[in-house]
């Protein structure tokens, strides 16, 4: 029997927000200042996030997460909530509003979804900061952040709900991500197949992760690989 190409497969396709639809290379670079101002937060709540990433889901996500913050850093102690929402939430957004996609990107989402895909966007952070995500926002079906529903990817709850909303079996979702172990292994486990975006010293190497279906440079690659 003739294999099936991906694009066949599928009934829906789904993408991580950063450094998936956009460089975070030029993005880190131009928020450089305002990380430096608040480096002592960063530094903190990176070691949050990472505590987060392998937590099960939470009734109060966001609470658990001000508690946490507090742990790392004592002097966030009854404001770290408040913290978290003026230099995360609120204060990365006028970035945000001067980021450009990838090249090729709202292309690529015109031609998913001229096949009859449905679209989805999954993100670890909430995709109201992004506005209208570059413009892509429209043409999605499920635009959802992990965060809401309690848990961080990779956890298989959060693909379930993804795969929920979208009305389509996890094994007919073709995620795709920048990030191996939240985007890739996260979503691999759910049962759904997987596109890694080969970027930075992932694309200069040419990294691909064993366990993802494909790996790709640009979004017209990818187009191409799908109709294979």
């Amino acid at each position: 029997m003739e294999n099936k190409s991906m694009i066949e497969q599928i009934e829906a396709i789904a993408f991580d927000i950063d450094g998936t639809l956009y460089p975070s290379a030029a993005f880190y670079f131009r928020i450089a200042p305002y990380f430096l101002r608040h480096i002592s937060f960063f530094a903190n709540y990176n070691k949050v996030r990472n505590v987060l990433h392998r937590t099960a889901p939470l009734a109060d996500f966001y609470g658990y997460q001000a508690r946490l913050l507090e742990d790392f850093m004592p002097e966030s102690k009854g404001k770290s909530r408040q913290m978290i929402q003026d230099i995360v939430y609120d204060g990365l957004v006028p970035y945000f509003a001067k980021t450009k996609p990838f090249r090729g990107t709202k292309e690529f989402f015109e031609f998913c979804k001229g096949r009859g895909l449905k679209i989805g966007i999954l993100s670890d952070f909430p995709p109201e900061q992004k506005g209208d995500i570059f413009g892509l926002a429209p043409y999605c079906d499920v635009i959802m952040g992990s965060e809401a529903h309690g848990a961080l990817k990779p956890s298989i709850y959060t693909f379930g709900q993804l795969s929920m909303k979208l009305g389509v079996p996890n094994e007919k979702i073709l995620y795709v991500g920048n990030s191996v172990r939240a985007d890739i292994n996260g979503a691999k486990a759910a049962g759904m197949k997987t596109a890694y975006i080969q970027t930075g010293f992932a694309s200069l190497f040419n990294k691909r992760p064993a366990n993802a279906d494909i790996s790709f440079k640009s979004y017209r690659k990818l187009q191409d690989i799908m109709l294979k």
